[in-house]
């Protein structure tokens, strides 16, 4: 938020200006590190096929933002963990969004590649 209130005070009407902590990670990392602060179970990580222009870790171009005094007060490792706590403490929010709609429009989209991961095989 404070980043979009800086874009909005001193940005160049126009200008894209991205916003980000200037680190990068390999998704694959990322992942890991989501199934460490939750205690999942690493088997969960599910390789999928690769797709034209698959991602491999994001990577911004943040200086624009910087140049007009933003900075990230938050690490992205103190973030995902402050990520982690919220999901875990807001169930009753995010729980119906995962059962409902997005499910079966997750499902639609990504079976295919799922199953075939998983060599055919279908996880009920």
């Amino acid at each position: 938020c404070r980043a979009i209130l800086a874009v909005g005070r001193k940005g160049a009407v126009g200008e894209v200006y991205n916003i980000g902590a200037g680190e990068e990670h390999p998704n694959i990392e990322i992942a890991r590190r989501i199934v460490e602060l939750t205690g999942a179970d690493p088997a969960l990580l599910t390789r999928v096929s690769d797709r034209p222009g698959h991602d491999r870790r994001y990577a911004l171009d943040t200086r624009k933002i910087r140049q007009l005094g933003w900075k990230p007060a938050i690490g992205f490792e103190e973030g995902l963990a402050r990520t982690i706590r919220w999901y875990r403490r807001n169930e009753d929010w995010w729980r119906p969004v995962k059962e409902g709609a997005f499910r079966k429009y997750y499902a639609r989209m990504y079976r295919d590649r799922i199953r075939s991961a998983r060599g055919g095989k279908e996880r009920k």
